[in-house]
């Protein structure tokens, strides 16, 4: 048996229900297939669990130092198999928050593994559907006029560095860790290897990092990069840079042992246990690519600006086509894609309108160009800077390191890029965001009032630095 479609996602995760989603508001007929759980790695391996823990380590470490805030309490201690049943309750409540989303949209979910077929009796074009079934029934056969491939990725490792779940973890194993070891060695000083380095730190771990690049977090701003490295060290963080693993010299004894060349002399790391976090890859496999002429390209679905791919009537999003790999991205995609299959002509997405942010303690947020990446591209820079150390409501919080930075165009005084870190800045972001979007300069943002006293505060005092004219520096 056979049924047809408008549109069939391969993939619940954020991206592929979001875009059913939109798909079912549009007025499509629409099935998600979806061989795991509704939400994806966002939900169940990746967003939602880690910044659970996350949350869980600040409380941690801000109740271990209360008497700063005159709260005198005596004998904290972890329960880390409450932190992940906690971390497990709200997985679980989002989860069934999204079932309710696929039932209110009208949205058929099928459970299973979806392949894609070459032309056949159903359609003289790739494109059908075979779905089998986890719970051993009978393929079904989904016959859509559109496909959306938004299957996601998973980590990545090095070669010759195997992932055996005990010794040896991804962020997948690690997220499911029955106890806390008492070291770890994180291979990978990008957002999550420093995401779970704070949150280790936080819960009393002791924690080395890592990093091929000169510095952590190489993507962001080098002023951004330089104060983490600062505060991550305050933790207690050994912090090993322009390092490269050598995988070959792997131990597993009761712990692991690993070298690194670093500064043209080999070092030897020990610990319990070691986390690798170098990226992520994308599933392309097992999905009926080879019966198309769907393009890849180092590893990624390749797509146009709308992501439809060489198969007109096939589009694909998120962390299957490369780029940005953030579910909010993802989201925004599957939307497009849609709307494009609709005819509604869509906005390109613009990657420098997409704010990005680290949940590590501190926290770092994102939008638009770093100051490097201007002077690069041939903009004159200005910049603006503040430090929270002068705003109040960090001082009342007790989170006072950081700052926001603004970089523009001296020329046209265009706000290219707005980078921070500090107390709650991944919340701050969307101002920076919707003033990119609405190519505000930083005279528009000094000129909007922020309340006294709030974080925001560093925004606008930072938009008034570009100038000189910052009021509390």
């Amino acid at each position: 048996m056979a049924t047809e479609y408008d549109l069939v996602v391969l993939g619940g995760g954020t991206g592929g229900y979001v875009a059913a989603i939109r798909a079912s508001q549009l007025g499509l007929k629409v099935a998600v297939v979806e061989k795991n759980k509704l939400g994806g790695t966002c939900l169940h391996a990746g967003c939602i669990p880690s910044k659970a823990l996350l949350r869980s380590a600040e409380v941690y470490s801000t109740a271990k130092k209360s008497e700063e805030f005159g709260v005198e309490t005596s004998g904290v201690t972890l329960n880390f198999s409450k932190v992940q049943q906690r971390k497990d309750n709200i997985v679980d409540q989002l989860h069934k928050g999204v079932e309710h989303l696929m039932k209110q949209g009208k949205i058929d979910v099928y459970n299973g593994l979806g392949r894609i077929l070459g032309p056949s009796i159903f359609s003289p074009m790739p494109g059908t559907i075979s779905v089998e079934m986890n719970d051993g029934s009978e393929n079904e056969m989904l016959i859509p006029k559109n496909v959306l491939i938004a299957t996601g990725s998973r980590p990545r490792s090095l070669p010759g560095l195997t992932i055996d779940g005990e010794f040896v973890m991804s962020s997948d194993e690690a997220l499911k860790m029955e106890s806390l070891p008492k070291s770890i060695i994180i291979v990978g000083g990008g957002v999550i290897g420093i995401e779970w380095a704070s949150m280790l730190a936080d819960f009393g771990v002791e924690v080395t990092v890592i990093e091929y690049s000169p510095r952590v977090l190489p993507l962001e701003d080098d002023e951004i990069s330089k104060e983490m490295t600062r505060l991550l060290k305050k933790k207690g963080i050994k912090l090993v840079t322009d390092a490269k693993v050598l995988a070959e010299t792997l131990v597993i004894d009761n712990g692991v042992t690993i070298s690194a060349l670093h500064k043209d002399n080999e070092k030897s790391f020990t610990a319990e246990k070691m986390l690798v976090s170098v990226g992520r890859q994308a599933n392309v496999e097992g999905i009926g690519i080879e019966n198309t002429d769907i393009v890849i390209e180092n590893g990624f679905i390749q797509t146009n600006d709308f992501y439809q791919t060489k198969e007109s009537h096939i589009y694909a999003i998120g962390d299957v086509i490369g780029g940005l790999q953030l579910a909010h991205v993802a989201s925004r995609e599957g939307t497009i894609a849609v709307e494009h299959i609709v005819g509604k002509n869509p906005h390109k997405l613009d990657p420098t309108m997409v704010s990005k942010c680290v949940y590590s303690n501190p926290e770092v947020a994102s939008v638009g160009l770093t100051e490097r990446e201007a002077k690069e591209q041939g903009f004159a820079v200005k910049t603006g800077k503040f430090s929270f150390r002068a705003i109040g409501k960090a001082l009342v919080y007790g989170e006072h390191d950081g700052f926001v930075k603004l970089v523009v165009d001296e020329n046209t005084n265009d706000l290219l890029g707005v980078h921070m870190i500090g107390p709650h800045v991944t919340d701050m972001i969307s101002e920076a965001g919707l003033a990119r979007v609405l190519d505000a300069t930083p005279w528009e943002i000094s000129h909007t009032i922020h309340p006294h006293p709030s974080l925001s505060e560093a925004i606008g005092e930072a938009a008034l630095a570009v100038e000189g004219l910052a009021i509390h520096s």
